[in-house]
């Protein structure tokens, strides 16, 4: 159980929150593992299958404009309980605002650019420590200008070439990190729609993994999930989902795919190649990823804005909650998440 942001996360299996008092009370097993004054939150998050609540604290909890939302063990959002409250109208009514005006859009996407850029640069330098592959030095400096002209950026046409270009020189010298030595799962450049190798078909897998975390994160948060700043509107696209992940996808995804296969977690038999040329993972890799991914969540990190330590997992969750409170004006500009 953590508390960050004003927000209360449970994630202890078999927890039960009740009211006590004007206070939250969280007991396992009839024993209280936490206390929380009510007016000090603005959201209880349950992350687990067997998380139960009294319906006087939900009670409680809408009379106080206090989001209690439910989700399962891996993030996904299942629920929410709300009072009559316009904070969520509110808030999105402005994140509209913000996605309609391009010169306030792009303030907030040339940051998460900007982050997705340096996490990358980041990702790289320490495979080349790693590795000993002196050339990430150089792929650092390309990477750091790219980042730099993001972080300037005015005009979102220009950010998003800045960012594709940022990627190509990525994914370039990804391939370069690898050390398993199967030529099999060789790397040879970004695919997707199918992927067309493992290394692909992980990356993808991966991808999705996070961008449901994202949205459940802002589905949680109050935001919607569906209209972006960097990502333009399309029927059925996630856009903001999208816009989250870029923070994320280096350090969680491209990390952890190169972790599975570089110790050989995976291998090639566990991929297969359809007629259509798209490559698969197996039932029993899929499993293994799954699990691989949970516990990367559950690796504590420490958090350079709030200078708290907190889980992987809740990083998205933070991160929605500040993008949420710099759209309430709260904070003057939208602080991403940058791994060191």
């Amino acid at each position: 159980m953590k508390r960050h942001l004003n927000t209360l996360f449970v994630t202890l299996e078999g927890a039960w929150l009740s009211k006590d008092g004007e206070a939250v009370d969280v007991r396992h097993e009839k024993v209280s593992k936490l206390r929380v004054p009510l007016h000090n939150l603005d959201g209880i998050v349950t992350l687990g299958w067997d998380i139960g609540m009294s319906p006087g604290l939900m009670q409680a909890c809408a009379g106080a404009g206090v989001t209690v939302s439910f989700c399962n063990p891996y993030g996904k959002f299942l629920a929410a309980a709300v009072g009559f409250s316009p904070g969520n109208v509110i808030l999105r009514r402005q994140q509209y605002r913000v996605a309609d005006d391009k010169g306030m859009a792009v303030k907030v996407a040339r940051e998460m650019v900007a982050a997705k850029i340096a996490n990358s640069r980041t990702v790289l330098l320490r495979a080349g420590r790693d590795h000993g592959r002196e050339e990430m030095e150089s792929a650092g400096r390309r990477l750091a200008c790219r980042a730099q002209d993001a972080r300037a950026c005015t005009d979102l046409d220009v950010l998003r070439g800045i960012e594709g270009d940022a990627a190509d020189t990525y994914f370039q010298y990804l391939s370069a990190c690898t050390t398993h030595g199967d030529a099999a799962l060789q790397f040879a450049g970004r695919s997707r729609r199918p992927p067309r190798d493992p290394f692909n078909c992980l990356l993808s897998f991966l991808y999705s993994l996070l961008a449901h975390d994202c949205r459940s994160a802002l589905e949680s948060t109050g935001l919607d999930a569906a209209v972006g700043f960097l990502h333009r509107d399309r029927s059925g696209r996630p856009g903001m989902a999208l816009d989250l992940m870029e923070e994320f996808r280096a350090m969680l995804a491209d990390r952890l795919a190169l972790s599975l296969l570089n110790r050989k977690q995976l291998h090639a038999r566990d991929f297969e190649t359809q007629e259509t040329g798209a490559v698969l993972l197996r039932d029993t890799a899929r499993k293994a990823v799954l699990t691989a991914w949970q516990e990367r969540k559950q690796e504590e990190i420490m958090h350079p804005i709030l200078g708290e330590k907190t889980t992987v997992g809740l990083l998205v969750h933070l991160q929605a909650r500040l993008l949420a409170r710099h759209l309430r004006g709260d904070l003057d500009a939208y602080p991403p998440f940058l791994w060191r």
